[in-house]
């Protein structure tokens, strides 16, 4: 989703948060249903959202955008953990996006 219209400083972020909040509405999809997958389903509800959340921050330059990468980052740490316990491919996914969509909102956020 890398856009012109996005501060170029943000790309990064704003691309890996797309990726992340796309994986976790596709691995929530997955989860629902099964009943031994619930926690699964919910993380990656919060997370999509909070992602979701963040890229519309991030393209529009917004002064808060680092202070919700730092919210973005920590609940992208949570989702992994849960979809890892998984051996289906949408959650072994959205948990690579998630690392990855923590790591640049860390990034953004610390600079």
């Amino acid at each position: 989703m890398a856009s012109t219209l996005v501060p170029a400083a943000n790309r990064a972020a704003t691309d890996a948060c797309t990726e992340c909040a796309q994986a976790c509405e596709a691995c929530a999809q997955r989860c629902l249903g099964d009943d031994t997958m619930a926690e699964c389903a919910r993380l990656c509800l919060d997370c999509a959202t909070t992602c979701q959340a963040t890229t519309t921050l991030l393209a529009r330059g917004s002064a808060q955008a680092a202070r919700l990468c730092q919210l973005c980052a920590q609940v992208c740490d949570d989702c992994p953990a849960e979809c890892e316990r998984y051996d289906t491919p949408e959650c072994q996914e959205c948990a690579r996006t998630c690392r990855a969509c923590a790591e640049q909102c860390r990034t953004l956020a610390a600079a």
